[in-house]
């Protein structure tokens, strides 16, 4: 296995902790870490795609020595370390303080995909970045998390528009050496293999590891030479693959994903599943526990009480059904190794709804979790009465489904120039305390005129960016003029921008803004008050309806009469998003409700001072005080949905952005962009939602385990 100075031989002794520090990412949370990377060449870094594993490996020696000379960059690096050293190192942490005392069992957090850095392209959309923020924030407040995933090669996919704007799918392999992602070790110093159990051919995946901070991140890699052709695909990307493609993908993750905690030396710990996907991890801790002398009963009532379930998904065919065909062929064994026969092993995953559907991953996880929860108030309340067959004696209002509304990882996705203000405004230690609402309250006392002229960098920062990308794409790939002209080059900084990112799925309604073409025509081309839109998003590739709706979408932005005022962004990654989020005026949200489960996307935005125009479902519902943005009531009709958003548009938000004083300053929507950030700081923040996972489900997990 190879050490950091293998790695990279080319970093000076004196700053060789660089090497360190680019395998953590905890410097992705850090903008004091990512300047140090930074400063040694921003071109280097702007060509890396700030990847700090990249960068160093293919930077010249010569910058690294001067670096390494410079005294001004050396203090930088001194204190940079210094403090990351004493993070990595702190055991007295918010956790051990108050819930658990000086240790305790760890966590071992299931998920199917993880949304870090776009270094590492393990995810799909929000479930993923809701991972990431989750351990990210485990990290910060010291809970014992060990995190289990695959490591995808292929990732999702790359999007590529063609120019009549149907989406085409590019596979593109991860450098594995160029990413922050390391392999595992065993005994010997090879590199780790784990055999899955009960898996005839034999299955074995080999482990990375990624370091989260103090949180390790373990993925699992089916693409090595011990598989059969068609194993080896196991974990290629994510989401695809027929029926049993996924059955495998699940079967790894959940019963492979124990066996490599087994050999990595976790043998007892609480589980939390993030999702339907991870389910089958229950039934192998159920196996292990009647392997160690429990009894089935005795097992299941220990994996019951000691489990959590998060899940997301508010519509019913988004939940993961498996013939029972299947389940006979992959999980016959496990029938007498959990001391069941078939019709009661099955029986774990049948949703009561539709008996003769498959076995039911969601249906597996509330059965034999003790402790589960929908991700808003609103979804909450929509999964007790999608669930409520499973406990027929209970009332709707009582069924044990809680809700953890969704936060997002405030260090994250807070733009460095913001912090900067903050810094001045709130304190220099405002980030150790960010979930405390009160400390929201001093933003009242930013000036205004500070507040615009950062965000109007910002918006400038996101336009060139878009820029940019069309530039390359017109000379890296030939593109055709119309990609260029529609992933806005027209945009104009000084005009209302609305920016609209989600995943192109129908229940989302991307193209309801597009509705009235006429009416939406006079909005953008007004000539003393324009309006224009972004759009960015994936159809995943086997959703023909998303795909036509993405066309829909893109064909507007070609059209030269809505003037330029609409593009679109191809390949929306998590790099764009942070431009995105930080850099338009106003955030978009409307899905057919109640299908949106939270939506952390808006959280995103408003922490960064951009208010929300939203329907009322998922986290608006709670969020929505009436000063912080605009909300409409959905009517369930396309054509009066999107009338409310033009109503709107027109009566309240167009006239406050444009009605400004004498420095360019519209202080009315100003102050809406302090109440956004007031409300979302605390509220919304990744660190107030684990801290209500701590209270709520982990500290009784804990204790049940022990006793």
């Amino acid at each position: 296995m190879k050490s950091l100075r293998d790695r990279f031989p080319n970093v000076p002794e004196r700053i060789e902790g660089l090497g360190q520090l680019a395998y953590n990412l905890w410097w992705s949370w850090n903008p004091a870490a990512r300047m140090l990377f930074k400063n040694l060449d921003r071109q280097a870094w702007k060509e890396s795609i700030h990847n700090p594993v990249r960068m160093l490996r293919e930077i010249p020696r010569d910058i690294l020595v001067s670096a390494a000379q410079n005294t001004y960059y050396l203090i930088h690096y001194d204190e940079v370390m210094s403090g990351f050293r004493e993070y990595m190192s702190s055991r007295i942490c918010w956790f051990t303080e108050n819930i658990t005392g000086s240790s305790c069992k760890p966590v071992a957090y299931f998920s199917a995909e993880y949304g870090l850095h776009h270094s590492l392209p393990f995810y799909a959309g929000g479930l993923g970045f809701l991972a990431g923020d989750h351990i990210k924030e485990c990290s910060d407040l010291g809970i014992p998390l060990v995190a289990v995933g695959f490591m995808y090669p292929e990732g999702y996919f790359r999007q590529r528009i063609r120019a009549d704007g149907w989406q085409e799918q590019i596979d593109e392999a991860l450098d594995r050496e160029a990413a922050p992602i390391c392999r595992v070790p065993d005994d010997k110093g090879n590199p780790m293999i784990v055999q899955i159990p009960f898996l005839d051919p034999p299955v074995f995946v080999t482990v990375w590891k990624a370091e989260v901070g103090q949180v390790p991140l373990y993925l699992m890699d089916t693409d090595i030479e011990n598989n059969t052709p068609w194993n080896r695909g196991i974990t290629s990307q994510l989401y695809t693959g027929d029926k049993e493609h996924r059955l495998l993908q699940e079967y790894v993750l959940g019963i492979g994903g124990s066996a490599m905690l087994d050999a990595l030396g976790y043998h007892d710990f609480i589980l939390h599943l993030n999702e339907g996907h991870t389910s089958f991890a229950l039934l192998e801790q159920i196996r292990k526990k009647i392997d160690a002398g429990k009894n089935c009963h005795e097992a299941m009532a220990y994996v019951h009480a000691t489990s959590i379930f998060t899940t997301h998904t508010p519509v019913a065919a988004g939940h993961d059904v498996f013939p029972f065909s299947l389940m006979d062929k992959y999980f016959s064994s496990y029938f007498t190794l959990c001391d069941m026969n078939r019709e009661s092993f099955l029986q774990l995953g049948v949703n009561p709804d539709e008996p003769g559907a498959g076995f039911n991953m969601t249906a597996l996880a509330l059965k034999m979790t003790a402790y589960h929860n929908g991700v808003s108030r609103k979804h909450g309340d929509v999964s007790r009465n999608m669930w409520k067959s499973l406990w027929p004696d209970r009332d709707v209002k009582d069924i044990p489904i809680d809700y953890i509304t969704n936060g997002v990882h405030v260090p994250t996705w807070i733009e460095p120039k913001l912090e900067l203000l903050f810094n001045e405004h709130l304190g220099k230690g405002w980030k150790d305390r960010h979930d405390d609402p009160e400390l929201w309250s001093v933003v009242d006392n930013i000036p205004d005129k500070d507040l615009w002229q950062i965000y109007m960098w910002l918006k400038v920062k996101l336009i060139n960016a878009m820029r940019d990308q069309a530039r390359i794409r017109l000379i890296e790939d030939s593109a055709n003029p119309l990609n260029v002209v529609s992933s806005g080059t027209l945009l104009d900084p000084l005009t209302l921008t609305i920016g609209f990112a989600r995943r192109f799925a129908s229940y989302k309604r991307s193209f309801l803004i597009l509705s009235n073409i006429d009416r939406l025509k006079k909005i953008l081309n007004n000539t003393w008050r324009p309006v224009q839109i972004i759009f960015a998003g994936k159809a995943h590739p086997a959703d023909d309806e998303g795909k036509r709706i993405l066309q829909r979408v893109y064909q507007a932005s070609c059209d030269p009469n809505l003037g330029g005022r609409i593009a679109f962004v191809e390949n929306y990654n998590e790099q764009f998003a942070q431009y995105l989020v930080h850099g338009v005026d106003l955030w978009l949200n409307n899905p057919i409700p109640p299908l949106e489960a939270s939506g952390t996307s808006g959280m995103k935005a408003a922490l960064n001072a951009v208010p929300q125009l939203s329907i009322l479902d998922g986290w608006w519902i709670e969020g929505y005080n009436g000063k912080n943005g605009w909300a409409f009531e959905g009517s369930g009709s396309d054509e009066q949905d999107a009338a409310a958003i033009y109503d709107v548009l027109e009566n309240k938000i167009i006239p406050m952005y444009y009605t400004q004083d004498e420095d360019g300053v519209p202080l009315d929507w100003v102050r809406v962009m302090k109440e956004a950030i007031k409300s979302t700081g605390a509220q919304f923040s990744a660190r107030r939602m684990v801290k209500e996972y701590a209270k709520k489900f982990y500290k009784h997990a804990l204790e049940a385990a022990s006793s």
